[in-house]
């Protein structure tokens, strides 16, 4: 009866651990000032309100995708990196016709960039966009994305939903 009760207890225990490495793995406290700061954006209406304006989804070559950015081109020319001013906020379409908030987006021309402390990826000039050469980074905040909290693209994102819109 002794070895049963220690047998349960140590099995709590450890499901009590291996849950809370599950969380520390998925806590990041840039993402974590990101949601706080920029979660009004779940309204896609609000950031069409403050400026933002859609691009097609974008998918990536080998799988996932980003999403559908919106983009405020006000923003994007300032070259300032501002957390609660993101240059883009990325959506995931979803089958009924609804965007899903997923991340956002900071860019500048400005470099080598970092917010809090996390470096900026450099994307040379020509590119994918058409655009010089600038720095990005990626937050997912709102969607978990295996490949990391500030990767590119999700493997956990797709642009199917939009064939049929």
């Amino acid at each position: 009866m002794t070895i049963q009760i220690w047998t349960r207890g140590l099995i709590g225990i450890l499901t009590i651990a291996a849950a809370s490495a599950a969380q520390a793995e998925n806590a990041n406290p840039l993402a974590d000032k990101v949601r706080a700061g920029d979660s009004r954006f779940e309204d896609v209406a609000v950031a069409k309100a403050e400026g933002y304006a859609p691009i097609p989804c974008a998918s990536g070559i080998t799988g996932g995708a980003m999403g559908i950015h919106y983009v405020n081109a006000a923003y994007l020319k300032d070259d300032a990196v501002d957390l609660a001013r993101p240059e883009a906020v990325m959506y995931e379409p979803v089958a009924d016709g609804t965007l899903k908030l997923i991340a956002v987006e900071y860019i500048t021309a400005k470099g080598p960039a970092s917010l809090e402390g996390q470096l900026f990826n450099f994307n040379s000039a020509p590119n994918r966009y058409g655009l010089g050469a600038f720095y990005e980074l990626h937050v997912w905040a709102w969607k978990q994305n295996p490949t990391g909290t500030f990767a590119d693209m999700n493997p956990n994102v797709s642009c199917d939903a939009m064939k049929g819109m």
